[in-house]
């Protein structure tokens, strides 16, 4: 079953359902009806509603339908199940997203640097070091490493719009997964400059480190997300499995 009609199907159901467009607690069209309307298999169909179901969004009622369980954030929330870029996760979540890039360099990676990020010491990467604002507000200081000969071209102008737009749909790269660690830590004098915080009132905040592989199975990234703890939400949907 091709991935890409189920994933345009998923997609499409997940815009609908966050615009309100399905309203919450009702029925989505039934599977028929969905079936015709994106010219599909059932199974396809079905795929789709499955990893809305992973994600939280609907609920399967057996002999009643899909209802929708949708439940918009009232502050930013970043998926743990799911890769998504700051600018895809801020427009998911009704916000208005911009990023302000800090740091931006080519460096060679020394040994110490090697067991951080987990790339091959002597490997040529990128590091940037982006200040990630909603609403105007600075939220979010990331460091990114990116591996070079896997993301070959990347520039200032690109990390301050979306480098994975660019790695996805100019490189043609397929991210596939990603292994994250969460973590508390204490706050720098960075994070405290950027992040507009104040040590006396907050002393530490959540860290999030990402190591982001594409589909040969090289490590191409590795990310350490450092959120402004006032604003600090991640979200998962956990699925209990029959015979727990």
């Amino acid at each position: 079953m091709p991935k890409s009609k189920y994933d345009t199907i998923y997609k499409d159901l997940k815009r609908k359902i966050e615009s309100n467009e399905y309203a919450s607690q009702e029925l989505l069209p039934s599977e028929n009806i969905l079936i015709q309307t994106y010219d599909c298999s059932r199974n396809t169909v079905r795929r789709a509603v499955s990893r809305l179901v992973t994600d939280g969004y609907v609920q399967t009622m057996q002999g009643k339908g899909v209802r929708n369980i949708y439940q918009p954030t009232p502050q930013t929330a970043f998926t743990l199940g799911e890769i998504e870029s700051f600018r895809e996760s801020a427009i998911r979540n009704g916000r208005v997203p911009s990023t302000k890039v800090l740091v931006f360099m080519e460096i060679t990676v020394n040994d110490s640097l090697s067991g951080k990020t987990g790339f091959p010491a002597g490997a040529e990467a990128y590091y940037i070091q982006r200040l990630h604002f909603l609403d105007d507000m600075p939220l979010i200081i990331n460091h990114n490493y990116f591996r070079k000969e896997c993301t070959p071209g990347l520039t200032k102008e690109i990390a301050e719009n979306s480098i994975y737009q660019y790695l996805e749909q100019d490189l043609r790269m397929a991210i596939v997964n990603s292994r994250r660690v969460m973590t508390v830590e204490k706050i720098t004098e960075i994070d405290e400059k950027y992040l507009e915080l104040n040590s006396e009132e907050y002393n530490c905040m959540a860290v999030v480190s990402s190591y982001t592989y594409n589909s040969d199975g090289i490590l191409f990234e590795f990310t350490q997300s450092r959120h402004r703890p006032d604003y600090f939400r991640f979200q998962d949907n956990a699925v209990r499995r029959s015979g727990a």
